[in-house]
């Protein structure tokens, strides 16, 4: 088992498990030659720059699996890596109605620069590394905040979905089996387009693709991480993706 990494991804080469795992949220790094600005110094801590907990979820399932995983190196503030490239959260302007001055007046030329050094490079990653290895399944990992709006969520894990209604279904059923109460295209919608990074991989490559959602209150918590990746490795087993 090995890792490697670039300006735009992290590869993670685990075994031959028959699917992929990627996390395009995993890294609230800004390239080396930029830094945050003043006013934009309170976001890299928090879910605007990144998703917490994901890339440690990715790399201990990857190693419990024995599967590959592709990595972002880069805070979704730079360039989204979960957005098509014309979305218009691709470079996000504002959070919690503060200008965000990382991509305050991005001129074109800028723009194209971070498709073309990162966002570009992270996807193509990705692509080659299901063009080395065997299997059904590009399963992305993300995680989202317990608290929304001022109102708690309740949702623990999600399984996000765009086509696959009834793996998803049979999956979150497996989880349940599992002892982890599992949601539907919770607490987002992959039916909106919310698994873009997943599902155009997996339509490229003739896969299938499902999202985890992971609530990060419980995707930071090493105990927890522990007594879920077993958990999620026999729900897949039992759903014939493994």
């Amino acid at each position: 088992m090995r890792t490697e990494t670039d300006e735009a991804a992290e590869r993670f080469f685990g075994g031959t498990a028959p699917l992929l795992l990627t996390c395009e949220h995993a890294s609230a790094r800004l390239p080396d030659t930029e830094k945050w600005a003043d006013a934009d110094l309170w976001l890299p801590p928090t879910h605007w720059a990144f998703d917490l907990g994901a890339r440690d979820f990715v790399l201990e399932l990857a190693s419990h699996l024995g599967c590959p995983a592709v990595l972002a190196r880069f805070s979704r503030l730079w360039a989204d890596a979960n957005r098509a490239e014309t979305d218009a959260d691709l470079f996000r302007t504002e959070a919690e109605g503060r200008a965000i001055a990382l991509n305050a007046h991005l001129s074109d030329g800028e723009r194209e620069r971070r498709l073309r050094e990162y966002h570009r490079p992270y996807h193509a990653a990705v692509d080659r590394m299901l063009s080395e290895h065997p299997g059904r399944l590009v399963f992305s990992v993300h995680t989202f905040t317990p608290v929304y709006h001022g109102e708690p969520r309740e949702v623990e894990v999600g399984v996000l979905f765009d086509e696959e209604d009834d793996l998803a279904a049979d999956l979150a059923l497996a989880l349940f089996d599992q002892g982890q109460d599992a949601w539907l295209n919770e607490p987002y919608s992959g039916k909106e387009g919310l698994i873009f990074s997943a599902s155009s991989h997996a339509k490229r490559s003739g896969r299938i693709a499902l999202e985890l959602e992971i609530r990060q209150d419980l995707a930071t918590d090493p105990a927890w991480r522990s007594a879920m990746i077993p958990k999620l490795a026999a729900a897949l087993a039992e759903v014939g993706l493994l």
